[in-house]
């Protein structure tokens, strides 16, 4: 597939044409798929096939009201190859369907290792055809992100370096005080902004953006203000607690410059009792769609942007 020269540009051009700054986040856990999902008594057990008809029928449901979709690698390397050859396919129906794509992989090495992990998730003809961005640790430094941000750009794809996630023990470590009383994760927010200069396209944003999570918001509206050309990958909406609120100060004043990720909230959403009335464990897909349209205008809300449809 042919790739715009900057992934940033791509992204916003979505965020615009599908009036959506929402990320539909797949984690297909297979013990935590609905009966429904997984293959008839008269078929052989096969957790890899409830994973595929899971996963396909959450994207073609959500599609509408997204402009991104998010696959955690992590739950399909866990099926082995099989379950890879899932990831693949799922994220080139998402192309397909008009959705950026972003493989959540948080790959993190030094010297040829990072540039063969760089191969293997940007510049093999297999991950070109699938997705548009990827996740990468920047702990090593430079030398760890350098070989992503090069096949990133020769690409046209994005890399979201994890600057200050959303799970609850981030502060142990990237909430720690430097001497120069910065915090870490602002020391971090500070080296991707300058890795990412070179690489700002028609759109003011860099192909090199940057994960903050939306559980600290304050840190949010912070680090939107240290890196004014990443764009910012937010997860913690939903299921880890954010609300429409706290990811305001990820957006620009044009309300672009940030997606916002919703994984379990969307994905089992006919399990939470804000739709549990409605949609049983049969309607897991019905479910997903209403719980994404009603993400979507919740954010659009939250950031004055008018809802269409």
């Amino acid at each position: 597939m042919s790739l715009a020269p900057n992934f940033a540009d791509r992204m916003m051009a979505a965020l615009v044409a599908r009036n959506s700054r929402l990320c539909v986040g797949l984690d297909p856990r297979a013990a935590d798929l609905p009966q429904e999902a997984w293959p008839s008594p008269s078929t052989s057990f096969s957790p890899v096939d409830a994973v595929r008809k899971f996963c396909g029928d959450i994207l073609d449901a959500t599609a509408p009201f997204a402009a991104v979709v998010k696959l955690q690698a992590a739950f399909f390397e866990a099926l082995g190859p099989e379950g890879m050859s899932v990831f693949f396919d799922i994220a080139a129906a998402a192309r397909k369907l008009g959705l950026i794509t972003i493989a959540d992989v948080k790959r993190s090495d030094i010297g040829s290792t990072a540039e063969a992990y760089a191969h293997a998730y940007l510049s093999s003809s297999t991950a070109r055809d699938a997705y548009d961005a990827i996740t990468v640790n920047a702990y090593f430094g430079f030398d760890s992100v350098a070989p992503f941000a090069l096949a990133a750009k020769e690409g046209g794809q994005g890399i979201f370096i994890v600057v200050r996630s959303s799970n609850p023990s981030a502060h142990e470590i990237q909430d720690l005080h430097l001497i120069d009383s910065r915090l870490v994760h602002e020391a971090v927010a500070e080296l991707v902004r300058d890795w990412g200069h070179d690489l700002v396209g028609d759109s003011g944003y860099s192909s090199i953006g940057a994960v903050a999570g939306a559980t600290a918001p304050h840190h949010l509206a912070s680090l939107r203000v240290l890196m004014p050309e990443q764009p910012l990958l937010v997860p913690g909406y939903g299921a880890q607690g954010a609300g429409p609120q706290d990811v305001v100060a990820a957006f620009d004043e044009n309300s672009l410059g940030a997606v916002v990720n919703s994984s379990r909230g969307i994905m089992y959403a006919y399990r939470a009792p804000a739709y549990a009335d409605r949609f049983s464990a049969a309607d897991y897909a019905d479910a997903a769609a209403a719980a994404a349209r009603d993400t979507r205008d919740a954010i659009n809300e939250a950031l004055r942007v008018k809802n269409i449809d």
